[in-house]
């Protein structure tokens, strides 16, 4: 039984997830990078940066020291940015790892070598156990505790079974799958597809240019998952079409949301200089 997870990465994605694993039942140490935001967290129970009006649950142990945080880990999740994860990878091989299930929560490629998160990992800390986290999941409801349903992948089924008890929740519920490579593709890919329906809706170019990037988005999504190795059946679910659906109809999402601003002929650089949320899709 997994009873202590560790969560790196306190943007909003990450905080959601603490909260997820709280309101699961866990224990839960928040790793932040910063030690002002980590010290916010600690005493105000807030991450008014990332997750603004949430109050933190007050089991959730926030610091900004890498080794404390996975020390007594039995389950960590990766929630930095795609481009951040080998930076930190390299920090986790430095330290005493307690050589727990590593769950990537990013969905990206990183930039400068194309390659996945999972690939990443292999790189900097070779035979780890992996599992991937994706779907439809805006870190605002999520903890929120609004209902959501995600995918977790895991070549080892022990593992990701394990993994599907300690996160889920009333609220939140993680589907098993076998396929981390199609839930990686379809969670990184569909963030370039919102993107471009963002910029067709910026545009007013209408519902029915939109619907057509989403489907045609998603055919080509299947032929690169297919190339890489993953099956065609998880791009029909939760990390596939469900999460494509999410992005590419609500301003919530950063990528959709900043497609549209491009759409309407704001600069990227103007764009990126007022978030202080990372749009995976733009390195993708």
């Amino acid at each position: 039984m997994i009873a202590r997870v560790s969560v790196l990465g306190a943007g909003a994605w990450g905080t959601a997830l603490a909260l997820a694993a709280r309101r699961a039942g866990r224990e839960v140490t928040l790793w932040a990078r910063s030690e002002a935001l980590a010290r916010t967290l600690a005493e105000k129970q807030r991450n008014p940066s990332y997750l603004p009006g949430i109050e933190l649950d007050k089991g959730i142990a926030a610091t900004h020291e890498l080794e404390p945080a996975i020390a007594k880990a039995q389950a960590i999740l990766l929630a930095v940015p795609a481009q951040h994860l080998r930076a930190l990878c390299v920090k986790l091989g430095e330290l005493d790892d307690p050589g727990a299930p590593l769950v990537i929560c990013a969905k990206g490629i990183e930039q400068q070598s194309g390659l996945l998160p999972s690939e990443v990992i292999e790189d900097c800390l070779p035979g780890r156990n992996l599992a991937v986290l994706s779907g439809p999941s805006f870190a605002s409801e999520v903890a929120r505790s609004l209902p959501t349903a995600v995918t977790l992948a895991c070549a080892e089924k022990k593992t990701g079974e394990a993994l599907v008890k300690a996160l889920g929740s009333k609220a939140f519920r993680p589907y098993f799958a076998a396929d981390p490579i199609g839930a990686q593709v379809g969670g990184a890919v569909k963030n370039v597809i919102a993107i471009a329906c963002g910029i067709a809706m910026g545009l007013r170019l209408g519902d029915n240019a939109r619907a057509a990037l989403i489907t045609r988005g998603l055919a080509e999504i299947a032929r690169l998952n297919a190339a890489l190795g993953g099956k065609a059946e998880t791009l029909q679910g939760l990390s596939g079409l469900g999460d494509l659906m999410l992005t590419c109809s609500s301003m919530t999402s950063r990528n959709y949301s900043l497609g549209y601003a491009l759409g309407e002929d704001m600069s990227l650089v103007e764009i990126l200089g007022s978030r202080k949320s990372a749009s995976e899709g733009i390195y993708t």
